[in-house]
């Protein structure tokens, strides 16, 4: 189990650097710097502005300076933001950000999952046509414009919830909705298919032989094994939750990480574009090494197979 986190781990470690790499060489390739703007600099002060954020040396020097400073842990200062730190403007928004998305998550996992399950014990019936209905749905409409909806109907319309800002508990619940969405429905259509195949399964026909209580049979084989496809998409999705929030936030006006990305790309504020990427990144990558991890617990055979492979 070592050798397989240790694998896993060196992996994460060489995608963070391909990441670092490709952003950086990218981003130096836009037209333009942090310091051109609607109003006009004297060229003067912006070589000054250049040479001080050290933009005026060649690309592999800026390339390997920057490595340098990650080494210590140093994101660096931000261009358009004056003495702020890029660290403390990550930490110091990331709080919405982390709330909104662990709720996302969660009640992905637990709302997909129950349909899913209730889909495939009521095989054929009205509950399982409703709840592929619902998946369809799901799929089916992008997040940014089920947002939309939410704020109008149930927001402008209704007056149930509030249009912007995160203030409470209920100013959560449309946020969450358009976030778990598609997540919902491709687990519920994940689980419903999986937990079908578990159903139908010689196992499952000898442990009802043998007298098991059916609670026990579900808790043991059926959910256990059935769940097993939906751990391989945590990680996924994760990934969409994380990266679908940037847009989702700005809809609603959440003060979370993804004003801030959207603000560093819009006022080319390098540093802070790549602090927040790399953030992004490594918490990805983080979701899916324990997405692994949590895999190979479930699956020994998994762990055995791919240890090998790795």
């Amino acid at each position: 189990m070592v050798r397989f986190i240790l694998s896993k781990f060196f992996y994460m470690i060489v995608s963070l650097f391909i990441l670092i790499s490709v952003t950086f060489v990218l981003m130096k390739a836009i037209p333009g710097n942090p310091f051109m703007s609607e109003k006009a600099v004297p060229p003067s002060i912006q070589q000054h502005l250049m040479a001080k954020y050290g933009l005026d040396k060649p690309l592999y020097e800026q390339y390997l300076k920057y490595l340098g400073n990650l080494a210590r842990g140093d994101f660096g200062i931000s261009m358009k933001m004056k003495d702020q730190g890029v660290s403390d403007l990550i930490w110091g928004s990331f709080g919405p950000s982390l709330r909104l998305g662990i709720i996302a998550i969660v009640v992905s996992i637990v709302v997909g999952i129950g349909l899913g399950m209730l889909a495939a014990l009521y095989h054929r019936k009205l509950i399982d046509n409703v709840a592929m209905i619902l998946a369809v749905i799901g799929m089916s409409v992008p997040s940014f414009v089920l947002a939309s909806l939410l704020q109008f109907y149930l927001a402008q319309k209704a007056g149930i919830f509030k249009v912007m800002g995160l203030n409470g508990p209920l100013d959560y619940v449309l946020p969450v909705m358009a976030l778990s969405a598609q997540p919902i429905a491709f687990i519920a259509r994940l689980a419903r298919s999986s937990m079908l195949e578990v159903l139908h399964s010689e196992y499952i026909k000898t442990a009802k032989a043998k007298g098991l209580a059916w609670p026990i049979i579900m808790w043991r084989h059926v959910i256990r094994n059935g769940i097993m496809p939906v751990v391989t998409y945590v990680g996924p999705m994760t990934a969409n939750i994380i990266t679908g929030s940037v847009v989702i936030e700005q809809i609603f006006g959440i003060g979370g990480l993804g004003k801030i990305f959207v603000s560093s790309i819009s006022n080319r504020d390098y540093t802070l574009i790549m602090g927040v990427t790399i953030f992004y990144g490594i918490i990805l990558m983080v979701a899916r090494l324990l997405t692994d991890i949590a895999y190979a617990f479930i699956d020994p055979r998994i762990k055995l197979s791919k240890g090998k492979e790795g």
